[in-house]
């Protein structure tokens, strides 16, 4: 059996065709562009996106080798940003992205009427203007005639299923992202939408992650060279297919996604909303895995602060990477110095995520010398992200999410230094997996097991999630860095006076 996962990303889309075991087969990928049509504002096109959709498709399909052999689809995309299409299935106006700065009135209004409090309780998110409702009332308010023509809004992977041949359908972790939905009672929350004015027919059905919801159209199986008995399978959000994707299914398990931004997603078998979630900005979201949630601990910049580096003041290493052949990050990364790097590296250059979620916040790098060389700015980089996931770290274990074992994914997941590295501050167990691609997996093992070929997600995670190498914390040097990490938490504040902010 194969099976065909697409991930839709804010700037590309890839497809995966793996087989039963987890080995892919072949892959696809296609970029598209984020249009910024005002100062402030961002949208992504669905038209642009589905074309996008068809030609990794067709892509993937053809380095697989294998046409219509595909038995099963399944689709992940990111979330908060949802589609309005009409009767006929076509987009009425792109997609308002999640960073886009629409729905600010919106969410004051949602405040007034019911308050921050009840909102963490209903939807397990803080109250704030980047989720679906706030963009939808904002639609609803400045642009009219076009709202009443929209039949239903759907989130980008529900989007490509429906044109797949499915019915308007979302699952759990996806409607999360709305801050419209009870994660509790898994439904659309009519206290959320009565206060918004929103009529909750114009979302999809709300269904379990792998629910079996119909067959490939059979034009369009035709046309991209699909099965068409290839049975179409609910996703959801791509942090929390990742983290299947990764075995992160159990309490203490996390996936570490170390690519541009950092984020860590943990799973926990209950819904957890409290003031220390709320204050740290961490979302309760169902998981794609039934009965069971995850969170989202993340810093904006992570890869993008080595790739800052690289492009103002790598180009020796640059250049030593073209003539060996090998990526620049890997040269990088090998010239860090050994042991702490004496430099404490803030690494808030766009900004600052959770637990802080500071827009305003600026980056630092305290303890340069005239004999400071760049390996030991280099280390500081990596310190320095590593820091700030370790402040995230304490926060959720204040919150009750304990972490036990990180899987890690992503660019920065190549380094065996790297996630030593990671071992040796966090004091934790870090885990690289044989295949990186953790949402291909994790979209994988939902269509396997809603095909019947693995009697479980548990079951699909044990054939499919395999680890390449574990990463022990060497204890001396974790207490090296416990020290530094009390210096380190001192900076933010620090940093954030000496500019006039309290």
């Amino acid at each position: 059996m194969s099976i065909l996962g697409i991930d839709i990303g804010t700037s590309g889309c890839k497809a995966t065709v793996v087989d039963a075991e987890g080995l892919i087969l072949g892959r696809g990928y296609q970029e598209y562009a984020v249009s910024r049509p005002a100062e402030g504002w961002a949208e992504l096109d669905a038209e642009a996106v589905w074309a996008a959709v068809q030609v990794v498709v067709t892509q993937s399909l053809a380095d697989a080798g294998i046409g219509p052999g595909v038995q099963a689809i399944s689709v992940s995309s990111f979330g908060e940003t949802a589609v309005p299409i009409d009767r006929d299935g076509r987009a009425l106006r792109p997609g308002i992205l999640y960073f886009d700065s629409r729905g600010k009135d919106e969410a004051a209004v949602l405040g007034e009427r019911l308050g921050p409090g009840p909102i963490l309780e209903i939807t397990g998110i803080a109250l704030h203007p980047m989720y679906s409702i706030c963009k939808i009332m904002w639609l609803k308010r400045h642009e009219p005639m076009l709202f009443q023509r929209v039949w239903k809004f759907l989130f980008f992977a529900d989007l490509v299923l429906f044109r797949l041949g499915a019915p308007p359908v979302t699952d759990h972790s996806l409607a999360s992202r709305s801050m419209a939905f009870d994660v509790v009672r898994k439904r659309w929350s009519p206290e959320i939408l009565g206060a918004a004015g929103i009529d909750g027919a114009l979302f999809g059905e709300a269904v379990a992650a792998g629910t079996v919801v119909g067959r490939v159209a059979k034009d369009l199986a035709g046309t991209l060279g699909l099965n068409p008995e290839a049975v179409l399978v609910v996703g959801g959000h791509d942090q929390a297919c990742a983290a299947l994707g990764a075995g992160a299914i159990r309490p203490g398990l996390a996936i570490d996604g170390m690519g541009t931004t950092e984020c860590i997603t943990p799973c926990f078998d209950r819904p957890i909303i409290n003031p220390v979630m709320a204050a740290s900005a961490f979302a309760c979201v169902p998981h794609v895995v039934a009965g069971s949630y995850v969170t989202y601990a993340f810093n904006i910049t992570s890869g993008s602060l080595l790739r800052w580096y690289r492009d103002q003041f790598g180009a020796a290493q640059v250049a030593e990477a073209s003539r060996r052949g090998v990526d620049p990050y890997q040269v990088l990364i090998e010239q860090a110095v050994d042991g702490p790097s004496g430099l404490f590296v803030l690494p808030h250059f766009a900004g600052a995520a959770t637990p802080h979620m500071d827009s305003e916040a600026v980056g630092a790098i305290v303890g340069l010398g005239l004999g400071t060389e760049p390996g030991r700015i280099i280390k500081g980089i990596l310190e320095g992200v590593t820091f700030e996931m370790m402040v995230n770290l304490a926060s959720l274990a204040q919150a009750q999410v304990p972490i036990t074992e990180l899987r890690a994914t992503g660019g920065l997941a190549r380094s065996g230094k790297m996630l030593q590295l990671k071992a040796d501050m966090m004091g934790l167990p870090v885990k690289s997996l044989a295949v990186s691609e953790a949402g291909t997996m994790g979209v994988a093992i939902l269509a396997g097991t809603a095909c019947g070929v693995y009697a479980s997600l548990e079951d699909g995670v044990a054939r499919l999630v395999k680890i390449r190498r574990t990463y022990l914390p060497d204890g001396e040097t974790h207490h090296r860095y416990l020290d530094l990490f009390d210096t380190y938490r001192r900076i933010y504040p620090a940093v954030r006076q000496i500019y006039g902010r309290p």
